[in-house]
C-alpha cells in the first residue's frame, strides 16, 4: 500500500471501529469457534453505523496463502467481512505477526486493502498512526530476529513448496506453542514509562504531531497519555478482554463487547 496519508470523512452519526488480536484457530478451529461467532456478531452490530472498520492484525492464529490454497475454516468471519466490504463500508487490514504471509487474497477476493507496515490516516480532523505493533520500538528483540527469518524469500519458498497439510500442521503447532512468536509471554503491563509501543510513539511525536497512535499485539487494553494532545491506545484482544476501539470524530473510547 502507498505511504500517502489517507483521509476518511466521518459523516454525522457514524463512527470508526477498531479491533485486533482475535487469534482465530487457537488452540484449535473448533475451540475458537465461540469467539469467532462473538466477533461476527460484533461486526454485524457495528456495520449499521460504521464509516470504516480497522482490523489491526492477528485475526487468525496462523495464515499463509499458497498460490491456490488458503487455510481451512473461518468461513463465518470471511463471509461477514465480504458482506460488509460489498456494502460499501471500507475495511482496512494490518497484518500481524501471526498472519504476515498475506499475499493478495484479502485484496482480490474481499476488496480489503492490506498493510504490511504502520500507516497514517486522517480520520475526520484527527491524525492517526496505526499498525499492529510488532517489532516497533525497544524490546520485542526475539521476535525481531524471528521476523527476518519468516519474511525471507528462502523461508517462504521452502514453506510454499511443502504440502499444505503438512505445512499448516507444523505452523499451527508452533504458533500456539512458541511464546517467542505469539508474544503471549509479554502480555503484562510494563508501566507507562516502560511500555515499548508508548516509547516508540513518543519518538514518532518528535517528527510531528499525531493525535492517536493505535496498535494491537500487546493483548492489553491500554490508554496512555503521551502529552497534552496525543494518546497511545492498545486495543487489547478477543481472547480474554473482547475489547475494541470506537472513534466518533472527536473522542476515542475503548469498549468491551
Amino acid at each position: 500500500m502507498t505511504n500517502k496519508i489517507q483521509h476518511i470523512q466521518i459523516p454525522s452519526g457514524k463512527k470508526i471501529y477498531f479491533a485486533s488480536d482475535n487469534h482465530l484457530g487457537a488452540p484449535t478451529i473448533e475451540a475458537s469457534r465461540p469467539r469467532e461467532k462473538k466477533f461476527v456478531a460484533w461486526l454485524d452490530e457495528v456495520k449499521h453505523d460504521a464509516a470504516a472498520i480497522f482490523l489491526l492484525g492477528d485475526l487468525f492464529d496462523f495464515w499463509f496463502e499458497y498460490r491456490t490454497v488458503i487455510p481451512k475454516g473461518f468461513t463465518r468471519t470471511l463471509g461477514k467481512l465480504a458482506e460488509i466490504a460489498d456494502s460499501g463500508i471500507p475495511i482496512h487490514y494490518f497484518v500481524g505477526n501471526h498472519d504476515l504471509w498475506m499475499n493478495g487474497y484479502f485484496e482480490d477476493e474481499l476488496g480489503i486493502p492490506v498493510y504490511h507496515k504502520p500507516h497514517e490516516f486522517k480520520l475526520g480532523n484527527k491524525d492517526f498512526f496505526i499498525g499492529h505493533g510488532d517489532g516497533l520500538g525497544p524490546g520485542d528483540k526475539g521476535y525481531k530476529r524471528m521476523k527476518k527469518v519468516f519474511k525471507s524469500p528462502f523461508f517462504n519458498w521452502l514453506f510454499r513448496w511443502g504440502h499444505p497439510d503438512i505445512g499448516m500442521r507444523i505452523a499451527q503447532y508452533f504458533s500456539v506453542k512458541n511464546k517467542l512468536i505469539s508474544g503471549d509471554d509479554d502480555a503484562k503491563f510494563l508501566g507507562e514509562d516502560n511500555e515499548w509501543l508508548a516509547i516508540y510513539s513518543k519518538k514518532k511525536l518528535q517528527e510531528r504531531h499525531r493525535d492517536y497512535f493505535v496498535f494491537g499485539h500487546r493483548h492489553l487494553p491500554l490508554e496512555i497519555q503521551l502529552n497534552e494532545r496525543s494518546k497511545y491506545i492498545n486495543l487489547g484482544d478477543w481472547i480474554q478482554y473482547f475489547t475494541y476501539g470506537e472513534f466518533d470524530g472527536e473522542d476515542f473510547k475503548l469498549k468491551e463487547y
